[in-house]
């Protein structure tokens, strides 16, 4: 029996004694949905609980990174997404009145999505539906009270409409936000500090002629170059919608809440009203408008922090959990989501038997890095301006597109082969258009060939078709299979100077070639999460195949390890 509250009767708790699902996930933001997806996918058990009752009506996380929609694309979510959003063009910055920067958010022609903007209760939405898909939903007023860990799993503590429930995991992950429950058990220290001004937030539809797809950035600066008023906008679905950000008035103030760890996110206190935020877009917007339609309003603050590790045995965590910091840039949603990407994989692998435990600490060595950064360049960013940045604008583009973000000295990066500027173990896949087989009419992406797969992926590339029949695909599943390492797919492409008719995929456009700089042939091994594990000779397959599987699945864990699962394509 567990105590009930004071004058209440006590409820009988539900104790399930072995493990009744491999990983819990508390959370269900775009962040906790996004590591269900990966892990169910990879056919692994999973519970997301979540203590809110219903996904809340607020704009809060719009903006989606083409590398998220990479992302979706390889999971076959993204043509829900993209008929959901609108695109996210530019920005147009304004000071004191005056225009001083416009900025383009143009990314190279290879790249295959550009920037969108989506508000997060449609991502959440959409998400939602494709967990559930899979076989999982979302047990909605469900709270994690407490939970340990020990050899053999995680004992979890929920509290939800059926009563209180003990539950057994083999892991948990805490996208629990910015509040986290998982990140206080865990003792993680979270640290940074926050921003003196508090913003309002709010959902309208503004009557102005600005450019379809672009935002606004509109400041009023002091002699001494400090900002004393601003205005921020960020186009939504919906003529004439945006999500809109500026400072609070003083008699808006909230003020920090007493006692709160992190003052971060949607506060309490008065609701601002139209009048209040029409009251800024009067005062700095660059075109006169009308405000209507405010489906909601808030005021925030924002803290920057992070955490010491992103995790600690069996207990994860990712997103906001672990790191928060200013929206400039839209980076922390989508960082979220790679998080999980990131650590789902490798959950999956460890979960089945085909590597072992050691494989987990790649986590916290590939992204708390990242997380670094990401806090460090936002609130640069919300402090100087995005057009005040040290890098060419191609540079920064790719960047805040987070197509730069690269795990070269990470643990999993095998050594670097051809040229030094080529993609090298570590760095994001490239796609790549103009691919062609003997019986398509259409030419295909790269993103189009490897949509679905969930296991790695061996690039074999051969200038002559000639070249790629001398490789042996088997002997590279037959070194996975000495190590175990999950799924193993195969898939060749071959020169452009090749016969249309030759059974594998022609580099119809030279674009591989171009984007992935193969030296002769050259085999790519491209880790589940879109990245290059490996980059080798093809005539060295079967030995840099095996010595990659060897480090990514350590030492063996016990005799449940399965055998790699090769399957071969011609194309």
């Amino acid at each position: 029996m567990e105590e009930g509250p004071a004058g209440g009767k006590a409820r009988e708790v539900s104790v399930a004694r072995d493990h009744t699902t491999d990983v819990l996930i508390v959370g269900a933001g775009p962040v906790g949905l996004s590591a269900a997806a990966e892990l169910r996918r990879r056919r692994v058990s999973c519970r997301v609980v979540e203590r809110l009752p219903a996904r809340l009506p607020y704009a809060k996380a719009v903006g989606i990174q083409p590398r998220t929609l990479e992302i979706w694309d390889r999971m076959g979510l993204v043509r829900t997404v993209l008929e959901a959003a609108v695109p996210m063009r530019g920005q147009l910055i304004h000071v004191n009145g005056s225009e001083v920067a416009r900025i383009d958010l143009t990314l190279p022609p290879e790249v295959p999505y550009g920037f969108a903007a989506l508000p997060q209760y449609e991502t959440e939405r959409i998400l939602e539906e494709y967990v559930a898909g899979l076989g999982t939903r979302v047990e909605r007023g469900t709270e994690l009270l407490s939970f340990t860990q020990d050899a053999d799993g995680v004992t979890a503590r929920l509290d939800g409409d059926s009563g209180p429930e003990e539950l057994r995991a083999r892991f948990l992950i805490g996208c629990d936000g910015a509040h986290s429950t998982v990140r206080k058990g865990l003792g993680l220290s979270f640290e940074g500090g926050a921003f003196a001004e508090e913003y309002m937030l709010a959902d309208v539809v503004a009557d102005w002629d600005l450019p379809y797809g672009y935002g606004v950035r509109a400041s009023h600066t002091v002699d001494d170059g400090s900002t004393d008023d601003l205005l921020v906008c960020i186009p939504l679905p919906g003529t004439g919608r945006y999500r809109m950000s500026m400072l609070v008035p003083p008699a808006l103030s909230a003020g920090a809440a007493e006692g709160v760890e992190v003052a971060h996110g949607l506060e309490g206190g008065r609701v601002p009203e139209l009048s209040d935020i029409q009251a800024v877009v009067d005062r700095l917007a660059p075109r006169p408008a009308t405000l209507s339609g405010m489906r909601w309003a808030s005021v925030f603050r924002i803290s920057h922090r992070i955490v010491d590790r992103y995790g600690d045995g069996r207990v994860f965590v990712a997103g906001d959990a672990a790191h928060i910091h200013p929206p400039t840039g839209a980076q922390g949603m989508n960082t979220g989501i790679q998080d999980a990407c990131n650590l789902a994989w490798k959950l999956a692998l460890v979960v089945r038997g085909e590597a072992g435990p050691a494989l987990l600490t790649s986590y916290d060595a590939e992204r708390r890095p990242v997380g670094e950064e990401v806090v460090g360049r936002t609130v640069r960013h919300a402090t100087k301006g995005i057009e005040n940045d040290a890098d060419d604008m191609e540079t920064l583009m790719l960047r805040e597109a987070q197509l730069l973000v690269e795990y070269r000295d990470g643990p999993l990066a095998g050594a670097p082969y051809g040229p030094d500027d080529a993609p090298q173990p570590g760095d994001r896949a490239p796609d790549c258009a103009g691919l062609t087989t003997p019986v398509a009419t259409y030419s295909l992406r790269l993103l189009d060939v490897l949509r679905g797969l969930t296991g790695h992926v061996l690039l074999r590339y051969a200038e002559k078709s000639a070249d790629a029949d001398l490789i042996d695909g088997d002997g590279a599943g037959e070194a996975g299979e000495a190590r175990g390492a999950g799924e193993l797919h195969t898939v060749t492409v071959v020169g452009q100077d090749s016969p249309p008719d030759t059974p594998a995929y022609r580099d119809a456009a030279g674009e591989f070639a171009r984007l992935y700089r193969p030296d002769g042939p050259t085999g790519f091994l491209v880790r589940p999460d879109g990245r290059i594990g490996a980059r080798f000779p093809l005539s060295g397959t079967a030995e840099a195949v095996s010595g990659y599987f060897a480090a990514l699945t350590g030492p063996a864990d016990g005799p449940h390890r399965r055998s790699v699962r090769s399957t071969r394509s011609t194309r």
